[in-house]
């Protein structure tokens, strides 16, 4: 019987020859802090509880730490990486570390928030994604890989707490709510600085997520032709942009005045007063859907 393939995994020496070898200088400009703990990537895999039909999409593999744990995992790994050095140099490492594996990798040298296909068809998206941008590219996959069923990703502890909270919660926002639209997402646990090079100035942690079917709006929703995402978004924004507010001056310029403001509100069966923090991700569909037209 053979044995099944594996990855010889990246430490600390391992990514400093890699990173000097190829002349690799982490940028705060791309968010670039590189993992060189086996144990800290082997735990994210497993957490991400991938089966061998799985294809991956990773956002930043950068020297290929996480990459090389994720190949013997899934059927086939996208590592995306914006970086021209760091994506042509990973091809050679995956046939240096993973000789047997190397063929289930893509590389394709791209900004992550310019992705719109990939082939095979990703089911699950597996990263460390790059601080500075984490949120915008969770969603930007999420729109425009349908195909994507789950997800764990490592971005700062507090951008963790702020995806996965509920209405009510200090940390709910914007980015709670988009998130939630596509997905049910919880806390995976933190992750240690030390396990970065460069140790970075904040603390890390893991989302992860399980795709679901969008709110619906209502009755009205599909009598005007439904309601989108787009739509939907747009609610959220204005409803947040004055967080302290309650929902009928807040939204006063999304539905043309205070009162017509408070009519969909009353129609929706939202309480004017209420704030947008308390309402969830069902309730903003519900209430785009009776939008003054």
């Amino acid at each position: 019987m053979t044995e099944p393939a594996t990855s010889r995994l990246l430490g600390p020496a391992e990514v400093r020859a890699l990173a000097e070898r190829f002349g690799i200088r982490p940028t705060k400009k791309l968010g670039q802090n590189f993992v060189h703990d086996p144990n800290t990537v082997r735990r994210i895999v497993k957490a991400a509880d991938l089966t061998a039909e799985d294809v991956v999409v990773e956002v930043g593999p950068g020297l290929g730490s996480l990459t090389l744990a994720l190949l013997p995992a899934a059927a086939h790994v996208h590592a995306v990486e914006i970086d021209p050095a760091l994506a042509a140099a990973l091809p050679g490492t995956a046939a240096e570390f993973a000789p047997a594996l190397a063929d289930r990798l893509t590389v394709t040298n791209l900004d992550a928030m310019k992705v719109e296909a990939l082939d095979p068809a990703p089911t699950a998206v597996v990263a460390n994604l790059p601080y500075n941008v984490g949120v915008p590219v969770l969603l930007h996959l999420l729109a425009a890989l349908p195909s994507l069923e789950k997800g764990l990703v490592m971005v700062q502890q507090e951008v963790v707490d702020r995806l996965a909270a509920g209405p009510g919660s200090k940390t709910y926002g914007v980015p709670s709510v988009k998130l939630a639209w596509f997905a049910d997402a919880r806390r995976a646990g933190p992750v240690p600085r030390a396990v970065f090079w460069p140790v970075p100035n904040v603390d890390s942690g893991l989302l992860a997520f399980t795709r679901r079917e969008p709110p619906p709006g209502d009755g009205a929703a599909a009598d005007r032709g439904g309601v989108g995402r787009a739509e939907v978004f747009a609610l959220v924004d204005a409803a947040f942009a004055q967080r302290r507010k309650a929902l009928r001056p807040a939204l006063a310029g999304w539905a043309g005045s205070p009162a017509a403001a408070e009519e969909a509100l009353r129609a929706a069966g939202i309480d004017p007063m209420a704030r947008a923090e308390t309402l969830g991700v069902e309730d903003f569909a519900r209430l785009a859907a009776h939008r003054p037209r």
